[in-house]
């Protein structure tokens, strides 16, 4: 397979990965194909950021492409890929029907990031104020277009474990066509561990996220509402630092720092700023996916108080580094007692480490999945024969959203 390497990345987004865990995950995930030599080229409508990595600088090319827009058949063409990459099922429904017309040979891989329609759902019950349950999904229209995107594909990369079950039991997709893939990270060794800061250099409660994030700024509302009053009330001189990409007026305007509350805005350094804290605050009441924050918790020496949702898929069976608790006065204690309680702080940043090293190492899923991408390179048809709704999906496609995207493109040249 050493001739075919060639791969094309379609993004929703250009990677920031000191944004946002999907920035990061892009990255982690263009590692491995450079790893394996392949020449890669990453395209995106998305507009340029002021906190985009530089791609050129990596020996990545940096293509933009427009949405309904037949240049990027000719794009596509020219570049011939050997393998597609979407970014995101939004993604795949605009670019897939292109791809497959034009370089009907090209390995055609969806990262989801997360189940949108898993998120979507839960959030949706948790603004109607009951529990999340299973049949939710059904009547999500987001969720029938996830689907969709996940059959139409080759290959669909999940990242957590859960996810997988559900899109196996509930949506009967066949394990064929998934691939458990999570963060990928190194190992984090003895001599990193002595470095981090100790409990006595650290101080202050922390919660990150990206604001452009739903879930993230709910969790923020929740701190601000109802945790941070409660944990101040036992800590009087603790502080609660908020960092986050992309900030809006809403959030800024929680800034208190009469209470202890800071709005700090994007941090220029986020693994620094967390481990400079003693513990992560992450109620986390709706989501999906696996939570970037709290591995860069993990990673950073940092236990963390969560909830079940925060939590989800990331530990297996191991202990988590700190608490699991969503009731909110359960919540507040832990967090007290891990913040003043040394042996427990440093019993819980071993757990941390040992989910990263045990459940996260990059080596431990590069290989194996380079060699599944190759196995289907090399069985590409036989794959598809096996999918057949997928490929009746493929069909419609091509001429439902084939032919919108052609009058969209032609009212816009008139």
């Amino acid at each position: 397979m050493s001739e075919l390497k060639k791969l094309l990345i379609i993004g929703f987004v250009w990677p920031e990965p000191n944004s946002s865990a999907a920035g990061g995950r892009m990255m982690q995930l263009i590692s491995i194909f450079q790893e394996q030599g392949f020449e890669i080229t990453f395209a995106s409508p998305a507009l340029d950021s002021d906190f985009m990595i530089d791609l050129q600088a990596l020996g990545i090319e940096k293509k933009s492409i427009a949405l309904n827009c037949s240049s990027f058949d000719d794009f596509i063409k020219e570049l011939s890929p050997t393998i597609v990459l979407f970014d995101r099922f939004m993604i795949e429904e605009q670019f897939s029907w292109r791809v497959a017309e034009n370089c009907p040979d090209a390995l055609r891989i969806l990262d989801t990031e997360d189940l949108h329609c898993l998120r979507q759902a839960r959030q949706k019950a948790f603004k109607e104020n009951r529990n999340f349950i299973v049949s939710d999904l059904f009547s999500e229209e987001v969720a029938k277009r996830e689907i969709a995107s996940i059959l139409r594909c080759d290959l669909s990369l999940i990242i957590s474990e859960f996810e997988i079950e559900l899109l196996e039991s509930v949506f009967k997709i066949d394990t064929a066509l998934l691939y458990y893939l999570p963060f990928l990270l190194n190992r984090i060794s003895e001599d990193v561990l002595k470095e981090l800061p100790s409990f006595e250099e650290r101080t202050d409660f922390i919660f990150i996220g990206n604001f452009l994030h739903e879930p993230n700024w709910n969790t923020v509302q929740y701190l601000k509402e109802v945790i941070w009053p409660l944990v101040k009330k036992q800590l009087p001189d603790a502080v609660l630092n908020i960092y986050g990409a992309y900030p809006s007026q809403k959030v800024l305007q929680l800034h208190h720092p009469k209470s202890g509350f800071y709005i700090m805005g994007r941090a220029v350094d986020a693994q620094e700023v967390v481990q400079k804290s003693r513990i992560v605050l992450a109620p986390i009441r709706f989501g999906a996916g696996l939570k970037g924050k709290l591995v860069e918790a993990m990673q950073s020496g940092t236990p963390s108080v969560t909830t079940t949702i925060g939590a989800e898929a990331m530990n297996g069976d191991l202990p988590w580094n700190g608490f699991i608790i969503d009731e909110t006065e359960g919540f507040v204690r832990a967090a007290v007692e891990l913040y003043q309680n040394k042996n427990l702080w440093n019993e819980a940043q071993i757990k941390g480490i040992e989910i990263i090293n045990t459940r996260y190492l990059k080596d431990n899923f590069a290989t194996n999945f380079m060699e599944m991408i190759f196995y289907l390179q090399s069985n590409l048809q036989s794959h598809r024969n096996n999918n057949f709704i997928g490929s009746m999906l493929q069909f419609h496609t091509m001429r439902s959203t084939k032919y919108m995207s052609k009058w969209i493109e032609a009212k816009n040249k008139n």
